[in-house]
């Protein structure tokens, strides 16, 4: 212990005495092991941490898809069928998560909830106990049983302040009261991504109940003990296919099984262990800098080792002495590094939150730390091996003959630009990978979604159910706030969607053209529907192609068969050609006078931003029917095209929307410009980590082939002086410093570029790339890098170009 503390302020007067060495090497060290700490906090709690639930090996999400391979949830009478038919399950259970509640809080504001529902066996797929009261029971998803719920933590602490006296009192959910049996713990979310929940039994209108073509209800199960999760899907194959042959809606319907664990962020797991692999070449470009910045500094010190030695000093209390240094630097560095990975965390929070169902549990813990300690010290240690064992075996005699020319050994420039050539290859792959998502990012950004974002302001309006029962939710809210929005100064047009594109698909259905010969018996020809106000089209700048728009003049609620007006997209896939789609019908109905009718043709609207416009209709809201007006209608999106800035209307906004109706919560306002953006959330993360990844590398890479260049002029300064004495001009020996750089970088690249190829299966789950089209962005990247490595390395070649023979010789 004693030599241990002897060590240690040994080391720090080291250090003291060469600030600038040891600033450069605890940087390293610092941004090496802060990126690869945030990391792993992300790996940790997206991968390796459990889910907050008992047994989760037994629990398996399940997939069911059409017959024509759609995926599909289930119908509440084909639900029903399938838990009743099922044996090797604990618990089967089905669920509903679309919409929103909004809860009367103690204080008497009004705030809008994510809201599960979900049937009564539901927790018990989860073994989860509440730490208030009780979850729900049998028989209390039947209709007169169902209005009770149970309360997350979240929403307990923030809207009840943790009021251990809430249990079995009422509160107003859409307001309606509903009684609390019980408060999660801490920690328990499901859907994960759904934070501030309230989870209820379903309450859904009776005709999706019935129909068993109404496919709205996902489903969740936990397999029995003893049972693998193969049996327990050949269980549910039977089922599947014994309904199918019973009734013609269910037949060639599939299911498949996934373990929960696994099914959740599924699509980003591979991307973060591509990322974690990005991150390990950012460590082994530190420990390579690291080694290459100890060993210069080691060759400086080879007299003062020989010296040592030469008094008795053993090779085992040398290296013992130069590793403590390192673990020094090591312990600073990881101070650092904890720092940088808080800051980058908290500068992600947004992207992790919205991009990972369990984004918002990323955070530094106590295992991270002790990961960020560890990897600090065993990149700090295997920088300081080499050079602490090549000084501790230093021939006392060579280097004090040595003099200045100490450290160019051939083998130790060699392995000194073995160091820069590694830096640079990783470097290039960085780069190659952050460029193709930044152009994938790019891409997506300015596709043609088929409107303008710019300029348009979106706000999620949800009624009460109760309060407007029996009234024209149109008349009394919709109508009025669109008026009033419509002449605010700027704003150029108002209109309402019940699903926002984009954001979320459309509800869809089989659809066929009436007249039109009928389809084979296992092919589905879907198209999307939402419901909008007239003015949605003007919101979006949507040209009509054909026909009329909607208008509330004409498309009333008296009609007998509904309007719709129809996309390009439709046009195609369910209009032949040389037909007029304006006089086409849909045969939805049985009777031929309520068969709707198509009265326009507008442009393609994207419905999701990776995917080409899919099949559309649009009705009317003002054509659904009043009695109907308050199921369909009491969730909507606001939309509000300006001239300027969109977000300057929103206290108007939100000003004239409390003057309708104070009880409607108003949340936190998007531009289409923030929706398009949360789309791409992940891939922005992607991009945003690999050009941070990418920059450092490339700095490092460029601080150690820095650091190289001028060791060598420093180490070589005598045989530049004899060059130059013996007639090299100063042009020759600065073009012999840029020529041997320009061979490291080529080296370097040459290796990158293989190394990329290499590893192509690996970054395929990152982005997709075909190498042959890519092969102009490879050249220019490389490019970028070599002019990169060239300016690095030109202050010490100018030095190198500058030195004085007579200066340089009359020095040794």
């Amino acid at each position: 212990m004693t030599n241990l503390m002897q060590d240690i302020r040994y080391a720090l007067r080291q250090l003291r005495k060469s600030l600038g060495f040891a600033f450069t090497v605890i940087l390293t060290l610092a941004l090496s092991v802060g990126v690869a700490t945030a990391v792993f906090c992300v790996i940790d709690a997206v991968i390796l941490r459990p889910l907050p639930y008992a047994h989760q090996e037994k629990i398996v999400s399940v997939e069911s898809r059409s017959r024509s391979g759609y995926q599909q949830p289930a119908s509440w009478p084909s639900f029903r069928d399938e838990r009743k038919q099922v044996s090797n399950f604990a618990a089967f259970a089905g669920y509903w998560d679309y919409n929103k509640l909004t809860l009367q809080t103690p204080s008497g504001d009004t705030v809008a909830l994510s809201s599960v529902g979900a049937t009564d066996n539901f927790f018990q797929v989860f073994g989860v106990q509440p730490i208030l009261g009780r979850t729900f029971m049998p028989g209390e998803e039947e209709e007169g049983k169902n209005d009770l719920v149970v309360l997350s933590n979240e929403v307990w602490q923030q809207h009840f302040n943790g009021d251990r006296g809430i249990l079995n009192k009422a509160v107003r959910l859409n307001g309606k009261p509903y009684l609390v049996i019980g408060v999660m713990p801490a920690g328990f979310r499901f859907p994960l991504n759904m934070r501030s929940a309230v989870y209820t039994p379903i309450h859904i209108d009776q005709p999706w109940m019935k129909g068993r073509g109404n496919h709205w209800l996902r489903t969740i199960a936990r397999v029995k003990d003893g049972i693998t999760i193969e049996q327990a899907q050949a269980d549910l194959s039977q089922v599947f296919s014994n309904l199918g042959k019973a009734y013609t809606a269910d037949e060639g319907r599939t299911v498949r099984l996934q373990e929960l664990a696994q099914n959740i962020d599924s699509k980003s797991k591979g991307p973060l262990w591509t990322l974690l692999g990005a991150v390990l070449a950012v460590l082994a470009i530190g420990c390579v800098n690291v080694a290459g910045l100890l060993l210069g500094r080691g060759i400086k010190r080879e007299r003062e080792m020989a010296m040592r030695v030469a008094v008795g000093a053993g090779r085992q209390r040398l290296v013992l002495q130069l590793l403590t240094e390192g673990l020094v630097l090591a312990t600073l560095g990881a101070i650092g590094g904890v720092g940088l990975s808080w800051l980058l965390l908290t500068l992600m929070r947004t992207f992790l939150v919205h991009a990972l169902a369990r984004g918002a549990d990323v955070q530094l813990n106590w295992t991270v730390l002790a990961a960020a300690v560890a990897v600090a010290a065993v990149t700090s240690l295997i920088a300081s091996l080499y050079p602490a064992l090549r000084l501790s075996g230093v021939d006392p005699n060579h280097a004090l003959k040595a003099g200045g020319s100490a450290g160019t050994q051939r083998g130790q420039s060699r392995l000194r630009s073995s160091f820069v050539i590694t830096q640079v290859a990783l470097t290039l792959v960085l780069l190659v990978v952050a460029g193709l998502l930044l152009r994938v990012v790019s891409r997506y950004r300015h596709a043609d979604l088929g409107f303008d974002p710019t300029h348009i302001v979106t706000e999620q309006i949800s009624l009460s159910p109760v309060k407007y029962q029996g009234r024209d939710l149109i008349g009394d809210f919709y109508r009025p706030l669109e008026d009033r929005i419509r002449h605010l100064p700027g704003v150029q047009a108002a209109g309402l969607i019940n699903i926002l594109p984009i954001d979320n698909y459309g509800s869809n259905s089989d659809i066929h053209i009436a007249g039109q010969p009928p389809y084979p018996p296992n092919l589905e020809m879907l198209a999307e529907g939402r419901m909008v106000s007239a003015g949605y089209f003007d919101v979006m700048g949507i040209l009509l192609h054909g026909g009329r728009k909607l208008s509330p003049g004409i498309d009333r609620p008296e009609n007998v068969g509904a309007s719709v007006v129809i996309n390009d997209a439709f046009v195609k896939k369910f209009i032949p050609a040389g037909l007029d789609p304006t006089s086409q019908r849909i045969d939805d109905a049985d009777k031929k006078e309520e068969w709707t009718r198509i009265v326009g043709v507008v442009g393609n609207v994207r419905q999701d931003i990776y995917d080409q416009p899919l099949a559309e209709r649009d009705w009317l809201m003002d054509e659904v029917p009043l009695m109907r007006r308050t199921e369909n209608l009491s969730s909507m999106v606001l939309l509000v095209r300006t001239s300027g800035d969109p977000k300057l209307v929103i206290p108007a906004v939100r000003s004239i929307m409390h003057d309708l109706d104070p009880t409607v919560p108003f949340e936190e306002p998007r531009t289409m410009m923030d929706v398009v953006a949360e789309t791409l959330v992940f891939e922005r993360m992607e991009s945003w980590l690999f050009g941070i990844f990418a920059g450092l590398a490339l700095a490092l890479a460029m601080v150690g082939l820095y650091g190289l260049v001028s060791h060598e002029v420093e180490q070589g300064t005598r045989d530049i002086g004899v060059r130059m004495a013996l007639g090299a001009t100063r042009q020759r020996i600065l073009s012999m410093v840029i020529r041997r750089v320009a061979w490291m970088l080529g080296v370097g690249i040459g290796v990158g570029l293989l190394l990329t190829l290499a590893a192509r299966q690996v970054i395929g789950m990152v982005i997709y790339f075909d190498a042959q089209k890519e092969a102009g962005s490879f050249a220019i990247l490389s490019l970028l890098l070599i002019a990169a490595g060239l300016l690095a390395a030109t202050i010490p070649a100018v030095q190198a170009a500058s030195v004085e023979p007579m200066k340089a010789l009359r020095s040794e």
